[in-house]
Formats: structure tokens, C-alpha cells, sequence
């Protein structure tokens, strides 16, 4: 081939840099291609330049006895190991890894890193271990009709020029309900100015009362009876309203918001998700935390 003949003439090192100006899927792509690209793509200085600029500080925050990266032998071992497990940073609170074609930034937050209304009041939630989180504790709801949760990121810490998207991540026992009545609203908030709000049915298993239907629901804690009106443009066929999502991890995930970080961009970032017109008792909800990651922009 003519790229081996090249290469036979051309430094390893030149292709190396050649390949750092691609993308990691596109370097592994062209490593199939000659074994001239095979082997620059292996080079430490490749993976380098697609692992993001502060990676040592993020993962010197990591949650392990000895430095973090000298458990890999290359760079490139780094770089697949942070696409495919997520880091535990902080004590325990906050998760990285990377997205694998691009090389950014992913991260997320548990539920104790979370404001979470009334969380520390045992009658109304209670945290609990769970072998399916990769956080030690999830929060669950035990009783409230207020429900407010909010996580907060910098904007700095996330890959510059990058369109993000944060997800409240979570799922649902056995016996949840009041998430029926009235559709729960995510958000971003930036600069006291908030994102469009989406809505969402927190649990799908449920069933939604009738338009301007009066139901009831008898709270353990507070032993009252509270009756709710349904709003008469929310019903079973409201599309602006939807359902979780099904993650591959077993949990359900839906997305507050998305914003597009820009370079250089600083600030705080805050994302919510509540429930507060309704008025009635909910119950059932187990948070693992908000995740933000990277998502495609539509044009």
C-alpha cells in the first residue's frame, strides 16, 4: 500500500501527531488501516492529547490508596478503562468517566451530593444501600407532597464547546405512587434565568386519574386525607408530557435540561426537578443522583 510505503520513509512520530489531530474514533479507525497507523496509534502522545487537559487533577481526586493513573501501562489504557467504568471522586459522591468516540467529560452526582427537600428528615426519606448503585447510598421517598431535588455542577469542569444534557437518575418500588396526578417539571437554571421545562410522568407504571378528577390518598405520617383537582390540560393523552427512559444499568433516567458550555465558560450550572402544584402524597421514589453528560446538539 502506498500509506506503508510512506511510512516506511516518515517517522513513527510524525504519524503519532498526525493521529492526535483526529478523534479517538477516528484513530482507531485508521489504525486498521496500515500498520503504519496501527502502531502511532498506540503511542502515549496520541491518548494524551485525547484525554482532556485536566484529567490528572480529576483523577487525583479519585477515591483509591495509590495514584490512579500508574495502574495503566499506557495512555490508551487510561483512556478505554474511563469510557467504560465510572470514577469515583470526592468520597464517594461524585462519578467520572468519558465519553468514548469524543473524549469528553462525563460526570455525576449522587444523592447525598444533592439538595433534596425535607432529605434529612427520616419520616419523609430514608437512605439506604443499594448493590445496583455505584454510590454507597440512594435516597428514597417515603412520604412528601413537596418534591424538590437540585444538583449543582461549575460549568468549568465540563469539556468546553460541548452540548450538555443533565438527567435526574432514579427508579421506582414496588408500592410508588402519587406521581399521577400531575406531571413533575425539569430544569436547568443559569444566571437566574431558567431552561425550558420539561415535563415528565415520574412513574409509568401508574395509572393517571381522568381529566378533573378528584382523587385521594391517605398519608401514614400525617393520617389526613388530602384531595387533589387534576389539572384539565394534563391527561393519558398530553404529549407534551413524557415517560422515563429505560438505562442499560436498570435504572430510569429523564432529562432536565441541556446547555451548550462554551469555551473558556465559567459559572454554576444548577438542575432541578420538582413536583409542588399537586399538592398530594407521593411515595416510592429511589434517587441515585444527576447525571451530566455530553448530547448531540439538533440543528
Amino acid at each position: 500500500m502506498a500509506v506503508e510505503k510512506i511510512g516506511d520513509v516518515l517517522p513513527e512520530g510524525v504519524w503519532a501527531n498526525a493521529l492526535s489531530l483526529t478523534s479517538p474514533k477516528d484513530a482507531c479507525r485508521l489504525s486498521a488501516v496500515a500498520s503504519t497507523f496501527r502502531d502511532a496509534s498506540q503511542s502515549d502522545s496520541v491518548w494524551e492529547r485525547f484525554l482532556p487537559s485536566d484529567y490528572r487533577e480529576i483523577l487525583a481526586r479519585a477515591n483509591e490508596d495509590v495514584s490512579f493513573i500508574e495502574r495503566f501501562q499506557s495512555r490508551k489504557d487510561l483512556y478505554l478503562y474511563l469510557c467504560d467504568h465510572h470514577v469515583l471522586l470526592d468520597s464517594r459522591r461524585m462519578t467520572f468517566s468519558l465519553e468514548k468516540t469524543s473524549g469528553k467529560k462525563c460526570f455525576m452526582l449522587s444523592a447525598r451530593e444533592l439538595f433534596i427537600c425535607w432529605g434529612d428528615t427520616p419520616q419523609y426519606w430514608q437512605w439506604n444501600s443499594a448493590p445496583e448503585s455505584r454510590f454507597p447510598e440512594v435516597a428514597e421517598l417515603l412520604d412528601v407532597c413537596w418534591l424538590e431535588i437540585k444538583g449543582k455542577i461549575n460549568l468549568n469542569i465540563l469539556s468546553p464547546s460541548t452540548n450538555y444534557a443533565a438527567y435526574l437518575i432514579f427508579t421506582t418500588t414496588p408500592d410508588a405512587h402519587g406521581f399521577g396526578f400531575h406531571p413533575a417539571e425539569g430544569y436547568l437554571l443559569l444566571n437566574n434565568q431558567e431552561s425550558e421545562k420539561r415535563l415528565w410522568y415520574l412513574n409509568p407504571q401508574e395509572r393517571r386519574p381522568g381529566t378533573n378528577r378528584i382523587r385521594r390518598y391517605r398519608s401514614p405520617i400525617r393520617h389526613r386525607r388530602i384531595g387533589v383537582q387534576v389539572d384539565s390540560n394534563v391527561d393519558d393523552g398530553d404529549s407534551n408530557v413524557g415517560k422515563p427512559k429505560k438505562r442499560d444499568d436498570g435504572w430510569m433516567e429523564v432529562e432536565l435540561g441541556e446547555y451548550f458550555v462554551g469555551s473558556d465558560e465559567d459559572g454554576e450550572m444548577e438542575m432541578v426537578l420538582s413536583e409542588i402544584n399537586g399538592g398530594n402524597w407521593k411515595r416510592g421514589l429511589v434517587i441515585e443522583g444527576i447525571e451530566i453528560r455530553p448530547k448531540e446538539k439538533k440543528v
